[in-house]
Parts: C-alpha cells; structure tokens; sequence
C-alpha cells in the first residue's frame, strides 16, 4: 500500500487530513472535560454496523490513506470494531481508534484490533500521577489503566499516541507527564486546549498569553523529545513557531514561510460524523452539515455551504480575519462557536493582535481580560 499522503499535499476542499466517527457515546468514566457528555448506555439510533461499513466505503473515496479516528465515548463497548477496522483497513483507509482508559482496553482486544489493521491507538492522559488523572477521569483506577493499555499496546506493534488536555486544573502537571511520555515511549503527544463544550462548560481555561507560553514550551519539547507533539483545536501554535523561527533582524516575518503550510482547522481538512451520523465541523462545534445516512460524507464535507465558508480564511471576522496569520493558523472555530455562536469570528484564546487591527478584541470586557503570561517550566 502506498504511504498516507502528506498533509501539505492534501487539498482541503477535497478532502480532510482526518475524519472522527464517533461510533458510540457510551462509556464507563465521567471525564470532568468530556465534550461528548458521555453516557453509561449506548443510543438506540447510533449507526449500525452496516451503515458504518456503508460510511467508511464513501470515505475511501477521498483517496487512498485517508485517516480515520474511531471514537466515542468508548468506542469498545462495541462488538463490531474489529469486524470495521479490518473493512476499513480493506478499502485502503488509516484506521485508528481512541479508547477510554478502563477494563474495556483488554490484551486480548488490543492483539484483535492490531490483527484487524489498526495502525495506532490514542490514550489520554491528563496527569502524570493516580491521584491527578484520576480525579480529572472521574474513576479510580483510570491511570494504572491507561499505562497498563499503553504497555499492551506497544508489545501488541501498535503505536501509541497519547492525548492530554490543557486547561487550569492541568497544565501545572503538563512537564511531568512529557517526562512519563518519554519513558514510555509513545510516538505522539497530541495535547488539545480547552474548549468550553459538554462538561467541558465547568472547567477553567487558561488565558490566552498564557496558552501562547505554553506553545511555545511546547514547540521546545517538540524539538528535544524522540516523540511528535501536535495541538488540537490551538492552530495558534503554527503562528508561535513562525514568530520564534522566521523573524528576521529587523523583527518581520517570513511571509515565504506563511505560505508553505495552511492550518487544519475545524471543516478544513478536518469532519465528525456523530454516533448518529451528523456531520459536524469538529466533535467541538456541533452544528450539522448533513447526514451520512441521506448523503455521502464527500458530498457534506466538500459541498456544504457550513464546511465551505470555514474554508475561505477571507470570512474571518474580527481580528483573526485581519491577522496575517490566518491562513497558517486560522483560529479555532470550534472556540469562536463556543463563546460567541459564531464560527467565524475570532478565536478568544489567542492573545495576538494584528499591527493595524483597530476593532473589538475578544478580551474587551473587563472580566475576561488576559492574566499575566506565564509558562511551564523543568522546575514545576
């Protein structure tokens, strides 16, 4: 099989770097975070197993290596997920799966996905310790859980990524768990800033210069560790990596640099499709642009008016669309949706503000204004 294209060769309008399904939202934990609002019992109207292998024959039509993200809730309370991994595997798709970290990630099943076709597996981790992740998952026992998976996984040839999420009660425990990761020997850490959806709404975020120092202590760990580091719903981190690497003398950047890569953004080079078959955005902007079971999931992503406007950077309101930044980043529009109802205006956690931008600044209200910046550091 040829290798997965490369995200600088995917066309965006045609088709997404990656694609969620959400098979189920049922799951055994409680995640103070979960933007699901996962559910101890699966829905009687998720997609069936046929309607399933129906959707993933529609995605391998965006091409050959299309990734796709099996998730949930925890997708392994159901029974079908070898029997779609190897379908997809099949049709030539990246299958991959994100577990909750419970009894359900059994060797036994992990040696059976990794049989099917899996090509990696997504853990979360949100601290470094029992104590701390625990109470953030809701359950006892999450963590020993998790690293016990991760360990399976691994002797099983099946790469494992692990995914934390960034907000107040995390981010003190943000250089602990890069150390846990390295010994572990995971090959990704994929680390998602907070977006207030679900029961995500009564977390605290972290302020927006002070997210800025995180990505930047980030793009430090990128380069010093043997594993990859992305962000998730931060498209912001592009924009602080070009400011640290292509400044020149005189304190301008490279717009040669700008123009070499775009940012995967919520329905441009990315889609969910809901247990139920919506099809959103991202699983953190739950507007639908269609459903699987009437249409095709190439016709939705490449058609629909909703993916079609996220995709023009030139429909950016507010300081994110002056910002020359935008198309290398473009803003969260999952975040912007969340605050303000509006996808298209600008990303509240991003401190930057354009050099001739005069308008309204998300932090305008007194109440919501930044706090100082502050950043992870060895000593924390």
């Amino acid at each position: 099989m040829p290798g997965p294209p490369g995200r600088r060769s995917i066309d965006t309008s045609k088709r997404p770097f990656v694609l969620i399904w959400e098979q189920t939202r049922a799951c055994a934990l409680a995640c103070t975070h979960c933007r699901a609002d996962a559910q101890p019992e699966r829905h009687p109207d998720e997609l069936t197993t046929a309607d399933g292998k129906r959707l993933l024959e529609d995605t391998s039509d965006f091409g050959e290596g299309q990734l796709v993200v099996l998730s949930g809730g925890d997708p392994l309370v159901r029974d079908d997920v070898p029997e779609l991994i190897e379908y997809g595997t099949d049709l030539g798709l990246r299958m991959t799966i994100t577990p909750s970290g419970t009894r359900s990630v059994t060797r036994d099943r992990i040696e059976a996905l990794s049989e099917a076709g899996l090509r990696r597996m997504a853990l979360s981790l949100d601290g470094a310790t029992p104590e701390s992740h625990d109470a953030f998952r809701g359950e006892a026992g999450s963590f020993a859980e998790t690293i016990r998976a991760m360990k399976d996984a691994r002797a099983a040839g099946v790469p494992v990524q692990i995914n934390t999420t960034v907000c107040r009660q995390t981010v003190d425990e943000l250089p602990a768990i890069r150390d846990l990761l390295a010994d572990l020997g995971v090959i990704m850490w994929s680390v998602f800033f907070l977006v207030p959806v679900g029961r995500g709404r009564i977390l605290e975020p972290i302020s927006p210069e002070e997210a800025d120092a995180v990505m930047s202590w980030l793009g430090e760990v990128s380069d010093s560790e043997p594993f990859g580091v992305k962000t998730t719903e931060a498209p912001q981190y592009r924009r602080v990596r070009l400011q640290e690497r292509r400044e020149s003398d005189d304190g301008t950047v490279d717009a040669d640099g700008l123009r070499r890569r775009s940012g995967i953004v919520a329905g441009d080079g990315f889609a969910f499709v809901s247990h139920v078959g919506e099809v959103y955005p991202s699983g953190f902007l739950p507007v639908s642009a269609g459903n699987v079971r009437e249409e095709p999931i190439t016709a939705i992503y490449r058609d629909s008016a909703l993916f079609r406007s996220l995709r023009d950077r030139g429909r950016l309101r507010g300081k994110c669309g002056a910002c020359e930044f935008r198309t290398v980043c473009g803003g969260s529009r999952s975040r912007a949706y969340a605050y303000t109802g509006d996808p298209l205006e600008s990303d509240p956690l991003c401190p930057y503000v354009p050099a001739e931008y005069d308008g309204p600044l998300p932090w305008d209200d007194p109440t919501s204004a930044p706090s100082p910046p502050s950043r992870p550091t060895d000593a924390d």
